[in-house]
C-alpha cells in the first residue's frame, strides 16, 4: 500500500482533512511531526495547509528551517513526489525547491472562498487522474497566495509547462499569469494554493479534489514492482 506522510508544523491545521483525503483514495497515511528528522518510509509526502509558526517573518519562513525539511529535501533530491498544500506551497518555495514566492495578495485582505481552477499539466504525480484542461471549483483560504517570480524564471514556468494549475475568470489574489500552482523540473515537486482536500468529499458539495491524492497512488502503484 502506497504510504503517504503528511508532515505535522505548528500551526498547521488543514493535516487532518489531507489524512482523511489520502486515506480516501486508499493509500496509507500518517503523521511525521516537524521536529522529527525521518519520513518513515513514505512513498509521498504531503506538507498541508496553516500557519506554520503562525506565519511570522512571512509565511514558510520559518518553517523551511524545522529539522523534517532536510528529510523532505533528500526525498525530492531522490525523486520522490513532494506535494505542498497553500501554506506547504509557501515552504517549498522558501526551501528553494519551487522556483518564485507567494506574497501577500494583491487586494491586501485575507481570502477564503471557491474559485475555479485549470489543470494545465497532468505528468505530475499529484495530477495524472485528471484529463488536461480539466476545469473545477475549489477553495482557496490565504493571505499570501499571489504567485510572484523573476521575469527569466516565470518566462522559465512557462515555456517548460511548469504550470499545474491556473485560476480560471478570476485571479484572486493578482498571481502572475493566473497561476494557482507549479512543479519543479523533474516534475515530483507539485506546489497549488487552492485545498484540493476540501474539494474531495460530496459532503462538501465537490469531488473533483480527490483526483489529486487519487493521483499519487497511481503515481506509486506503476513504479516497478508497484507500492512497498
Amino acid at each position: 500500500m502506497t504510504r503517504v506522510a503528511v508532515v505535522k508544523f505548528p500551526g498547521s491545521n488543514c493535516d487532518e482533512d489531507t489524512l482523511r483525503s489520502v486515506q480516501g483514495a486508499g493509500a496509507e497515511a500518517f503523521y511525521v511531526w516537524h521536529r522529527e528528522e525521518s519520513l518513515g518510509n513514505a512513498d509521498v509526502v504531503i506538507l498541508p495547509g496553516g500557519f506554520a509558526y503562525g506565519d511570522h517573518l512571512r509565511a514558510g519562513a520559518i518553517a523551511r528551517f524545522s529539522p523534517v525539511m532536510r528529510a523532505v529535501e533528500a526525498h525530492a533530491a531522490a525523486g520522490g513526489p513532494v506535494l505542498g498544500i497553500c501554506n506547504g506551497f509557501q515552504i517549498l518555495c522558501e526551501a528553494g525547491l519551487l522556483d518564485g514566492a507567494l506574497v501577500r495578495n494583491a487586494c491586501l485582505t485575507f481570502l477564503s472562498r471557491p474559485v475555479r481552477i485549470r489543470v494545465e499539466s497532468v505528468d505530475t504525480p499529484f495530477t495524472n487522474a485528471y484529463s488536461s484542461g480539466a476545469e473545477f471549483d475549489v477553495p482557496i483560504a490565504h493571505g499570501e497566495g499571489r504567485f510572484l517570480a523573476r521575469e527569466e524564471e516565470l518566462r522559465d514556468i512557462e515555456e517548460q509547462g511548469r504550470v499545474v494549475m491556473r485560476y480560471v475568470d478570476d485571479n484572486p489574489n493578482g498571481s502572475e499569469n493566473a497561476i494557482a500552482g507549479i512543479r519543479n523540473r523533474p516534475g515530483n515537486v507539485v506546489g497549488m494554493m487552492p485545498h484540493p482536500e476540501r474539494a474531495a468529499d460530496p459532503l462538501l458539495g465537490e469531488t473533483r479534489g480527490k483526483f489529486v491524492f487519487e493521483s499519487l497512488v497511481k503515481t506509486v502503484e506503476a513504479l516497478p514492482g508497484g507500492s512497498p
